[in-house]
């Protein structure tokens, strides 16, 4: 049977980066629970051991049991029948499978029964999963909405409920009302403080709420009565063992069919505050949003994988005029720009996940102790580079999954369209990324202002002085002309002066800060690790020099006047 793990190399080499010492050393406090916990790791070298060991079981859960169920569960699906869900027995067999083997609350400390995992190998398992089935890494995957309650929480919260996470219970993140979608400041949920009964009641409507269903929720209400807007919510803990919620229906989706997606009604549900009022918004969500941003890049480059493999197993088996299609140009030429896609946009994914980890370390070990000076500095850095790295992890990740299960269909040609084809489960699947959890519109609003700050040139600039190999030397000195015409671009409309310009070049500049990115974490994967990498790197400079060359081309041309011939009345 397939591996997930053991069958992509290139997991392997992401999970071994020189930075993982770093996180394991904060991540296990020195290694402080080996004398605890028979589990922890004594060191380092077994602490590496234990996330490779836990990433191979994932793999082969998900080869032996996820991969063959995804085909029954997507045409299954999951059923509403008296406002309660029932998952689709292959759903059912996936979670007790991933249970079973003690996947659950892999980021929580031991004390909790966790694993005590960096961000770094949870996300890979969350690609791996998603690979293959993406409605199903959904449900999964949703147990990270605990780092939240972890991070804000009380102990007497985290008592109480991280557990029962680690133990195998499902999460969700109930945000999205019917007039509230993107605009979360609009959320009216009503949240009302029970002095009898010393508790909050929580009345009103979510909708689009995956797996919302649940047996712990974090919901976002206005507990601020009078208020409308983002300084009036806060952020509450709903437990299904209490009652008041129902599901009135499940949505009827285009993809992800295994995940269902639910319109939720609040009925004087009981219901507890999580951390502090009025901060539901303005700090909880952006924290949990940007875990649950972090998860969906993760699932998109499962998807990713997934039409790739598809796409090639397919090509060296057709035959047409003679020969395997494989042998093309117009075939290859798709496959390896589909597969350079993917290396340079996993780069991305876990060099995000890894500045994630190292400041949200850091910020554990300030619950417990004052940081250094030192430390201090290292975790203002990374946040700053988290911050900045993960809209462009999950915007260009969600877009790489559509073009890749787009292209995956076209090399199947007609046999793509027939929906015995997996491929047309992966286009359907991948579409969705790059719209929840913020579509990437609202990805390039998150990340302009690194754009127009010149944050993300002055990374580039930095990357520029890392050593590459020989061969990949005249990659390098043509990634720095791309970052030439990234700053002109750049400078030209901030110069225009003008919000509106600013606000139509924002997803040009955005795209020409990522491809730049991507092209100087795939030109030093190659120089690690020529075998894996040379040839995507060689393939995506080329993809992104063109990209680069298209907005600059634009931008340059472009006058403020030109802007109302795009306004459509």
């Amino acid at each position: 049977m397939a591996n997930y793990y053991k069958d992509i190399p290139e997991l392997k080499y992401h999970l071994n980066n020189p930075m993982m010492e770093r996180i394991c050393q904060l991540k296990e406090r020195d290694y402080r629970d080996k004398d605890q916990y028979d589990y922890a790791p004594q060191d380092y070298a077994d602490a590496m051991d234990s996330y490779d060991k836990v990433l191979e079981i994932t793999g082969e859960i998900t080869g032996e049991t996820i991969a063959p169920n995804a085909e029954g569960v997507d045409a299954e699906g999951p059923k509403c029948e008296n406002g309660r869900v029932h998952y689709a027995s292959g759903t059912q067999q996936n979670l007790n499978a991933m249970v079973a083997a003690g996947l659950n609350g892999m980021t929580m400390p031991r004390c909790y029964g966790g694993l005590n995992f960096p961000i770094t190998p949870y996300t890979m398992c969350a690609e791996i999963v998603a690979a293959a089935d993406a409605g199903f890494g959904n449900i999964w995957s949703l147990q990270d909405c605990i780092e939240t309650l972890y991070e804000f929480g009380n102990e007497d919260q985290h008592s109480r409920f991280i557990p029962r996470i680690c133990a195998g219970e499902t999460m969700s993140m109930d945000l999205t009302e019917p007039d509230a979608g993107s605009d979360l400041q609009s959320v009216m949920l009503k949240a009302t403080f029970d002095e009898e009964n010393n508790c909050w009641r929580l009345n009103g409507v979510k909708r689009f709420i995956t797996n919302g269903d649940a047996d712990i929720h974090l919901v976002l209400a206005r507990s601020e009565e009078g208020t409308k807007d983002g300084r009036g919510l806060s952020m509450f803990i709903y437990d299904k063992r209490n009652g008041g919620v129902n599901v009135r229906r499940i949505e009827n989706k285009l993809g992800i069919h295994g995940s269902p997606t639910c319109e939720l009604v609040y009925k004087n549900a009981k219901a507890e505050l999580c951390g502090d009022r009025k901060l539901g918004l303005i700090k909880y969500v952006m924290a949990l949003m940007n875990g649950a941003r972090l998860g969906i890049a993760a699932q998109s480059v499962g998807l990713s994988q997934a039409a790739y493999n598809e796409a090639l197993a397919y090509a060296r088996d057709r035959q047409q005029f003679g020969k395997e299609i494989i042998h093309f140009p117009a075939v290859y030429d798709m496959l390896s720009i589909m597969k350079a896609k993917l290396d340079a946009g996993r780069a991305l994914l876990y060099q995000t996940a890894r500045y994630v980890d190292i400041y949200k370390a850091l910020d554990d070990i300030a619950r417990e102790r004052k940081l250094t000076p030192e430390e201090r500095q290292e975790q203002k850095q990374y946040a700053k580079l988290a911050d900045a790295f993960t809209p462009l992890a999950k915007g260009m990740n969600s877009e790489y999954a559509n073009q890749n299960a787009y292209d995956c269909i076209q090399v199947h040609g007609g046999s793509g369209f027939m929906m015995e084809y997996a491929c047309q489960r992966i286009y359907r699947d991948a579409r969705i990324t790059s719209i929840y959890e913020g579509t990437t519109q609202l990805q390039t609003v998150a990340a302009i202002r690194y754009v127009t700050n010149g944050a993300y040139a002055a990374i580039l600039r930095d990357y520029e002085k890392v050593a590459c190999s020989e061969k990949m030397q005249p990659f390098m000195e043509r990634v720095k002309a791309m970052t030439d015409k990234f700053e002109a671009c750049t400078n030209l409309v901030k110069e225009a002066q003008n919000q509106e310009l600013h606000d139509f070049m924002a997803r040009r500049l955005y795209e020409m800060a990522a491809v730049c990115v991507m092209s100087h974490l795939i030109i030093q994967d190659a120089t690690r690790a020529p075998e894996m990498f040379e040839k995507s790197a060689l393939i995506y400079v080329n993809y992104a020099a063109a990209e680069v060359e298209k907005h600059d081309s634009f931008i340059r041309s472009f006058n403020v006047e030109d802007l109302q011939q795009y306004v459509q009345a």
